[in-house]
């Protein structure tokens, strides 16, 4: 997809798009998403749409980073300057309290996930996922950067295994949670936040010393 392409799209025709394509996703599923009904309830020809997105996994990922835009909107966007020795890992565990309270009355993004972790496995489209964990990788780095500077990130192992093991931590509490959300009880739910950062600290923070 070109960026700039979408981003010189009319945004109420965009808003009209990605509502269409909510619907249908939501509803269907990836391989039961009619590109033709999205394209019906949208207004749009199906020469304009291929003009802004590759194919329709190009869409859904594109729906997913705008859905991600949303979270991030609710939650607040992540200001390293904001980081200190003090609040590294509260700051972190807020965030991700206010990402699940938001995720707990907004349940289609938890059916989008699953939605996109289904299309992240298939070896022919997949690869469409990619530029959203590029992404969170870079945000990774970035955070793991400023807390080795703070004196609270390890640093006695490569930093491209430390955003290695993050990365890879990260997405396999992403799929279990979306696997998973639904035989969830509201507590378990609530103790996600301080539960999973604590296995994020138990990777990340400065070894104790013997």
């Amino acid at each position: 997809m070109s960026r700039n392409r979408l981003d010189n799209l009319d945004p109420e025709k965009q808003r009209i798009l990605f509502e269409a394509a909510t619907e249908e996703f939501a509803k269907n599923g990836f391989d039961g998403a009619s590109l033709n009904q999205i394209l019906k309830q949208s207004g749009m020809s199906k020469s304009s749409l291929y003009y802004y997105f590759d194919d329709k996994a190009d869409l859904f990922v594109t729906l997913v980073e705008r859905t991600a835009a949303i979270l991030f909107k609710h939650v607040g966007h992540f200001d390293l300057d904001e980081l200190t020795a003090n609040n590294f890992w509260s700051y972190f565990e807020g965030r991700y309290g206010r990402a699940m309270a938001f995720i707990s009355n907004n349940g289609w993004v938890i059916r989008f996930g699953a939605i996109f972790y289904a299309l992240r496995r298939d070896p022919k489209r997949g690869s469409a996922t990619n530029r959203l964990f590029q992404t969170a990788r870079s945000w990774v780095e970035a955070i793991i950067r400023k807390g080795q500077s703070l004196g609270i990130v390890r640093n006695d192992l490569p930093e491209s295994l430390l955003v290695d093991s993050t990365m890879g931590l990260l997405e396999s509490l992403d799929r279990w949670m979306v696997t998973h959300w639904d035989e969830l009880t509201a507590e378990e739910r609530s103790a996600m936040p301080t539960k999973h950062l604590g296995l994020f600290r138990d990777l990340l923070a400065l070894p104790a010393k013997k």
